[in-house]
């Protein structure tokens, strides 16, 4: 009979050499705070308690590819890795919570039933496009037996709105159901042929978040004709039925600018924007540096200007630069010192955070 081994976990780098050991800058503190951005040295576990509810949370951390002093040797160590991180960012969220998930495509499937445990909700799958220059020399297909990959994906998620512990799509049915009318008057409550039905009170993957305006008319048309005995209806309080303008915040921001789809073609960084590292002789200082224009887009289209975005796994600090650039408040954490004190730098270099330096 064949035995079942025992599962054992995924080596770590940590310990391990790597390219960036020291950093040779003039940077010498161990956080950074303006108006505008907060950048701490340290693991982020210790410091999402102190920020302030994020509208954007953009994950960029491990890959399980040995990437870093402290990713995984493959894709079976990350659900472990990330769920302490998933289980914090899930205490601050709020249903207009976005988080966009860094990722390859083995590693985002390691890791998604862990964000779904939490709350996290899949939205969509965006794909960078980096274009055959990614591709090092004449790959060996017959070698590596398979397409050379040329991408990665960053994958959207949204916070799960709950009302009385049910998803909304759940909740809004069961609102309709205790004013004893029929599911078919839901569609004159809306002035529509079959839409609310269809759309709105749908239990399956069809279903549609309500316009405020719509949801504004479902409940005063079911307060008005409803079960005398079961008011108010599409109540949160028990008091009031939910405004519109309070039903509005139950979803996450999202502006999609025009001519955008979920693949982004743009070459892997290179020239000015690819920040290199002195003391390797200017050398890339960090092998996946995100390009900013790819971070600007993702951040401008889940949030507003003046919002929170968190970088929890920092980097060279890219979404917390694209952040501030974009008028946002940007809390980011990086545990390794070296990239901590490089992407400080590239923020000085820039002119911020002159006056704390």
């Amino acid at each position: 009979m064949t035995q079942i081994k025992k599962y054992i976990a995924p080596t770590s780098t940590v310990g391990r050499s790597k390219a960036v050991k020291k950093f040779t800058g003039t940077v010498k503190k161990t956080y950074y705070r303006d108006n505008l951005v907060d950048l701490n040295h340290g693991n982020s576990l210790e410091f999402y308690s102190k920020w302030p509810t994020p509208t954007v949370i953009v994950s960029d951390g491990g890959y399980g590819i040995l990437g870093f002093e402290g990713d995984t040797s493959n894709h079976l160590g990350l659900p472990a890795w990330y769920e302490p991180h998933i289980a914090e960012w899930s205490k601050k969220a709020i249903p207009q919570t976005t988080l966009w998930f860094w990722n390859s495509e083995i590693g985002w499937a390691a890791v998604n039933p862990i964000l779904e445990k939490y709350g996290w909700r899949y939205v969509n799958c965006n794909i960078w496009d980096k274009g055959k220059g990614h591709i090092a020399g004449n790959i060996n297909t017959k070698k590596i037996r398979r397409f050379p990959v040329v991408t990665e994906i960053c994958v959207q998620y949204v916070f799960e709105a709950r009302i009385a512990e049910l998803p909304l799509k759940e909740w809004l049915r069961a609102e309709w159901k205790r004013t004893g009318l029929p599911f078919r008057k839901a569609n004159e409550a809306c002035g529509v042929k079959d839409a609310a039905v269809r759309k709105y009170l749908d239990n399956s993957h069809l279903w549609y978040f309500p316009p405020p305006e719509m949801f504004e008319k479902l409940a005063s048309y079911a307060n008005e004709f409803g079960d005398p005995d079961g008011k108010p209806y599409f109540s949160e309080d028990g008091n009031q039925p939910i405004s519109r303008t309070e039903w509005q915040k139950y979803r996450a921001k999202f502006n999609c600018p025009h001519g955008y789809t979920n693949v982004w073609s743009r070459g892997a960084l290179n020239g000015s924007e690819r920040i290199k590292a002195p003391m390797l002789n200017g050398k890339a200082a960090h092998l996946n540096q995100k390009p900013l224009s790819l971070m600007k887009l993702i951040i401008e289209a889940a949030s507003d200007k003046g919002d929170v975005v968190w970088e929890p796994f920092g980097g060279l600090f890219s979404a917390s630069l694209a952040a501030t650039l974009t008028g946002r408040k940007a809390y980011s954490c990086e545990i390794d010192e070296a990239y901590f004190n490089i992407g400080v730098e590239r923020f000085l270099n820039l002119g911020f955070l002159r006056d704390l330096a």
